[in-house]
């Protein structure tokens, strides 16, 4: 099945980029999506966006992603992907991930780029040249990539550390970021949000799963995740030596799905660095199924939602 788009990405799926959920973990979905996007940049005439001695970049702003179908160790993978729209300095594109074999998607994108200075990262115009040659590169937005349980309205964030608080949220990742974890501009590379969510999110999860494991008509011998559809938002860009901690809540569930709200701040000043949002299963992991949250379930896990929490 082809898709809608020009081919900006092929490749696919190593062992070393799967998690305990025998699955590519998240954090290299983006990767990837990253890696599409100097492909773009090259399309609409900055093909050196990502070179240390570019005069102008693209900062990814925000992603929504849809999970689509699980991609494992050997599967082959291609991108395809196009300009939705054009504001002043700011556009939207989509990317597909597409499993190669089989034509199924592996994972959307809906990725908001701004052009920007490399260093300070300020926001200037697009050139003319890139508005005719991102014109050319049109491409609708699919249904599949469209978002389904997470509004993409614009953010005015109510992140911080005091609201963290008195919200009781937990603490799920506390680190500092360092060198190989920025971009040559020295900023945060996009995949290092997501990856730490990813590597924390245990913690807050752990005891949900099982909440809805205990109520399962037929309880999974072993359980895992896998996230369905994510927003990220960056607000600010840390570079080494900054540090971040992850604050995270649930704040709803039905009966599938559980989504959960997770800030990483800067525990010394309170900058808020970045917002996301996430819709998440229980995974039985033998039966690769979706493991159902029944109605006792979910009224224990609403008890433990944080109601005010939001990006």
């Amino acid at each position: 099945m082809g898709f809608e788009g020009v081919e900006i990405w092929r490749g696919g799926v190593n062992t070393w980029e799967c998690d305990e959920m025998g699955h590519m973990n998240v954090r290299f979905y983006v990767v990837k999506a990253v890696e599409g996007l100097a492909a773009l940049a090259a399309l609409i005439g900055m093909p050196h966006a990502f070179s240390s001695d570019a005069a102008s970049t693209l900062l990814v702003g925000e992603q929504h992603i849809r999970f689509l179908k699980e991609a494992q160790a050997g599967a082959a993978l291609h991108m395809v992907g196009g300009v939705v729209e054009m504001g002043e300095s700011e556009a939207r594109l989509v990317q597909l991930l597409v499993h190669s074999n089989t034509g199924e998607i592996a994972a959307s994108f809906q990725t908001v780029v701004t052009h920007a200075t490399t260093r300070a990262g300020t926001a200037f115009p697009w050139s003319d040249r890139t508005r005719t040659l991102a014109a050319a590169l049109t491409m609708a937005v699919p249904e599949k990539a469209r978002s389904r349980s997470v509004a993409l309205d614009p953010v005015s964030s109510i992140a911080s550390l005091e609201r963290a608080d008195e919200l009781g949220l937990m603490r799920i990742g506390l680190g500092a970021i360092s060198p190989q974890d920025c971009d040559v501009f020295g900023r945060m590379r996009p995949e290092l949000f997501i990856g730490r969510v990813s590597d924390g999110i245990g913690g807050l999860v752990g005891p949900l799963r099982a909440i809805v494991a205990g109520h399962a008509p037929n309880a999974p011998a072993r359980t895992g995740g896998a996230v369905l559809e994510y927003r990220l938002v960056q607000l600010d860009w840390p570079r080494a030596g900054d540090r971040f901690e992850l604050r995270s809540g649930l704040i709803g569930a039905d009966g599938r799905t559980m989504r959960m709200v997770h800030w990483m701040l800067d525990p010394e000043t309170g900058k808020v660095w970045g917002t996301s949002e996430a819709v998440a299963v229980t995974f039985d992991l033998d039966a690769r199924k979706v493991v159902p949250i029944e109605d006792a379930a979910r009224n224990e896990l609403l008890k433990l939602a944080k109601q005010d929490l939001a990006l």
